[in-house]
């Protein structure tokens, strides 16, 4: 097992009324529900759990191919190397020494040369990702000395510590990475600016994707421009590097399996190992008991995801939560396998014109890249 899905299920207690304490989930006769798990993330081992998701656990920068009509990507992996390279000295916060025998006032540590933080700038689809969790494998330092996360776990962790624990707790750092900035909500962009703002005076360097500000021109592809506006005074510690590739928009979203039916799911989740059983209205319900940041702990241990009766979701609110389970599933490689509509079909016309159309269009085509993956579980 790799050291980050080890330290992911490392910390992560689920408890379900279904599942005896001490005992395994994966050992029940019958199939799990969501609706009955109740998951528990201690606050003070948050943190611990900032490391890429299973689904790009072993990327690496050997294993980006970047496009041959696109120089911009292969230039990206050269200058993130080097970046990567760069953090393997001392930490910068752990420069300061103090005066004659250790005693006196710590002398504030040297600034490093050069910047701090590099920004990747490219549309959907072009290895944002990919290249930003092989900066994190590539950075020689411990993983308990960088973090990896999207920007909602990193909000979710300032909800959970505090501003000034959570600056404590990553102060030690060698590298922050964020992905999928969030330039839609400017209170949380000002508190995550913030934050940012001291771990680089403490000496950690940083690394981020984003997404657009909705209505902008050119959504969806070149974001630099909002996202060093959004963190004001930081943008002169950051290097942009644009990676060109194919829109997003050009490519359409890909055509969703057709659904099963409720008694082909319920027998599925009768015979494979490990699934969960639940009514789809029922389950976003329930997803509205539970914080956002424990879906990944809501899934975890699960081989597949079976949902009876699916249809549109009834509200915004609703609609965002689905998109952040959706993500953890998908992070997570966990088939999910349906009956009622197409996942193409889940969200309004309003809401795929609206400001968060990004977000619906992704969740859109992971649960059906996830739904592909789960034709297998029905038998001919």
């Amino acid at each position: 097992m790799s050291c980050s899905v080890t330290r992911r299920l490392a910390w992560v207690t689920v408890s379900s009324s279904t599942t005896a304490p001490g005992s395994s989930a994966l050992t029940e006769a019958g199939p799990l529900s969501l609706c009955e798990r109740e998951p528990h993330v201690p606050a003070d081992r948050l943190v611990a759990e900032m490391v890429p998701p299973p689904r790009f656990d072993s990327v690496r920068f050997s294993t980006y191919i970047p496009d041959p009509n696109q120089p911009s990507q292969s230039e990206a992996v050269t200058v993130l190397e080097g970046f990567a390279a760069g953090l393997g000295g001392a930490h910068a916060s752990g420069s300061g020494r103090r005066g004659f025998l250790g005693f006196g006032r710590a002398k504030a540590p040297k600034t490093p040369a050069g910047p701090r933080g590099v920004y990747l700038d490219g549309g959907y689809g072009v290895g944002k990702t990919h290249l930003l969790a092989s900066l994190w494998h590539a950075t020689p330092a411990e993983p308990s000395r960088k973090a990896f996360g999207t920007f909602v776990e990193l909000t979710n962790l300032v909800g959970a510590l505090g501003f000034q624990q959570t600056v404590r707790t990553l102060s030690d750092h060698r590298l922050l990475c964020i992905d999928e900035f969030e330039l839609d909500d400017p209170g949380d962009t000002v508190l995550v600016s913030t934050l940012l703002g001291k771990l680089v005076e403490a000496g950690v360097a940083l690394a981020a994707t984003s997404n657009t500000l909705p209505g902008k021109l050119g959504e969806g592809r070149f974001a630099a421009a909002d996202f060093l506006r959004e963190i004001q005074g930081l943008s002169a510690h950051f290097r942009t590097l644009r990676i060109d590739g194919e829109d997003y928009r050009h490519r359409g979203l890909p055509e969703a399996p057709a659904p099963f039916t409720d008694e082909q799911v319920t027998r599925a989740a009768h015979a494979t190992e490990g699934a969960s059983l639940d009514d789809f209205p029922r389950l976003l319900e329930h997803l509205a008991k539970v914080h956002p940041s424990r879906y990944g702990a809501l899934t975890d241990g699960l081989r597949a995801v079976c949902l009876t009766d699916v249809r549109p979701v009834p509200d915004q609110s609703t609609a965002l939560r689905l998109v952040v389970l959706a993500d953890r599933l998908y992070d997570r490689e966990v088939p999910v396998l349906a009956s009622g509509l197409p996942f193409d079909r889940l969200f309004s016309e309003e809401m795929l014109n609206g400001g968060y159309r990004k977000k619906y269009f992704r969740a859109i085509s992971r649960l059906t890249a996830l739904a592909r993956d789960a034709k297998g579980l029905v038998g001919s």
